[in-house]
């Protein structure tokens, strides 16, 4: 039985310095619904593979050890404190995949692997050490921020609407899919008769499950999906020496300094993208936060920055993880923080249902009949994710901006770091706000509601 906390406070922990631990079972509750939801997600993660197999060149078997490990790693997020579900630096995949191919496959590659997620993850802890992530995280204008959120959604859409892309290749499923994960997620009409209909409100707890099987059914009925070939037995983890000796420094050597050299631009590109993503996740659990009055949420973005530093560096060492390693995944937080908002009723604190999520997730990675059987539909969970998280990205970046000037910034920003790049998208709302004074504007207008004219 997990120990109780007072309404209205933070949720019990043990003091570690910046770090607040939270034991399982202890100090949070298993939330089954996200538990559930953790097993049959576990489809997202494993969609790092493909990832890991075209850069590294590493057999199905041994990428499925790295994607466990990884999967494990995630747990130390919210239960050291950080009131998110961490995952990849996604965005950035393009942008890591692209330049790793300039690397002929075999040593060279798998040091740069290695040394850009080294480099990431110096920086990281650089910035949670030295304080620089909270203060870099408030002094961004909010026309900014809305901005990076308004482009990360955008991004995450267009990367699987792209014509000859993923929808083209399971249109009828995607739909389906995504149509049951927005009615069930976000539609208000389905969410008000949550009270009074008992097949809605159990739907309601489970996120975008029930989008993701009833796609994958009508996918594999249809032929847009193969039909799965469960194999029994367990992830090989007894291989993980193989894995040490063929796809890492112990078995390759240290990477030359040339090559940590060359992966210094891709390295600022991915950290400006998960920039967003600690905006985003400050967003998303301030909005939390306020409508949950019984729990006091701590965020703070040193922090994430440390442990996303150290899951890098630990990856790094262990299982070069090209996706990287970031402080959210938009689409396991936004579903947790949308069924916390429920009520304590139905979550008992926002580190229940995510400690749920990732450890079911993670113990998931570990049982073969899952993985295999969820193989097929590894494309179709990213694309839904991604999908989710851009709606939400588009009513979180909208809501944070009251001006007109403000929703113009983060419009024309947002659209240039979708379509061209992270750095350009952020180039242009500095210009944009120095040039528009939004800032200036928008306190203007606040005063002026504030003084009832």
């Amino acid at each position: 039985m997990a120990v109780k906390r007072e309404h209205g406070t933070e949720h019990p922990f043990i003091k570690l310095g910046i770090f607040k631990l939270r034991i399982p079972f202890y100090h949070l509750r298993l939330e089954w619904p996200e538990a559930i939801q953790g097993v049959i997600l576990v489809a997202v993660a494993l969609g790092a593979i493909s990832a890991l197999q075209q850069t590294l060149g590493v057999p199905f078997d041994l990428a499925t050890i790295m994607v466990v490990l990884n999967g494990a790693m995630y747990l130390l997020h919210p239960c050291l404190g950080d009131p998110t579900f961490p995952g990849w630096i996604t965005p950035a995949i393009p942008i890591v995949l692209a330049w790793t191919m300039n690397y002929p496959e075999g040593t060279s590659r798998i040091h740069a692997v290695i040394a850009l997620q080294l480099l990431m993850a110096a920086l990281f802890i650089f910035m949670g050490i030295t304080g620089l992530a909270d203060k870099i995280v408030s002094f961004v204008p909010l026309s900014m921020r809305a901005g990076i959120i308004l482009g990360a959604g955008l991004a995450a859409i267009i990367s699987r609407m792209t014509p000859g892309g993923v929808f083209d290749a399971q249109p009828v499923t995607m739909t389906v899919g995504v149509l049951i994960c927005y009615l069930v997620m976000f539609s208000y009409r389905f969410l008000s008769k949550k009270d009074t209909n008992s097949f809605v409100k159990f739907l309601s707890k489970y996120g975008m499950l029930p989008g993701l099987l009833v796609a994958g059914v009508v996918g594999i009925a249809l032929g847009e999906l193969p039909i799965p070939k469960p194999t029994m037995g367990f992830t090989p983890i007894w291989r993980f020496p193989e894995l040490l000796q063929g796809y890492t420094m112990f078995g390759h050597g240290f990477p030359p300094i040339s090559t940590f050299i060359d992966a210094i631009p891709v390295m600022i590109a991915a950290y400006i993208i998960a920039f967003g993503d600690f905006v985003l996740t400050e967003v998303v659990t301030h909005d939390a936060d306020e409508v949950r009055q019984d729990e006091i949420i701590d965020f703070n973005p040193n922090r994430s920055n440390l442990i996303s530093g150290i899951r890098n560096l630990i990856l790094a060492i262990f299982a070069p993880y090209a996706p990287l390693n970031g402080p959210l995944w938009a689409g396991g937080t936004i579903a947790n923080a949308e069924r916390y908002k429920h009520g304590r009723d139905q979550m008992d604190s926002i580190f229940s249902g995510l400690w749920s999520f990732t450890g079911a997730m993670a113990v998931a990675g570990f049982i073969t009949p899952i993985v295999t059987t969820l193989q097929p539909v590894l494309p179709l969970a990213l694309a839904l994710t991604m999908i989710v998280q851009g709606f939400a990205c588009g009513y979180i970046g909208m809501e944070m901006v009251y001006t007109k000037e403000e929703r113009g910034v983060a419009i024309v920003m947002g659209v240039i770091l979708a379509v061209r790049s992270a750095a350009m998208g952020l180039a242009v709302g500095i210009i944009l706000h120095l040039l528009i004074g939004v800032n200036e504007e928008a306190k203007a207008k606040a005063e002026a509601l504030a003084a009832g004219k």
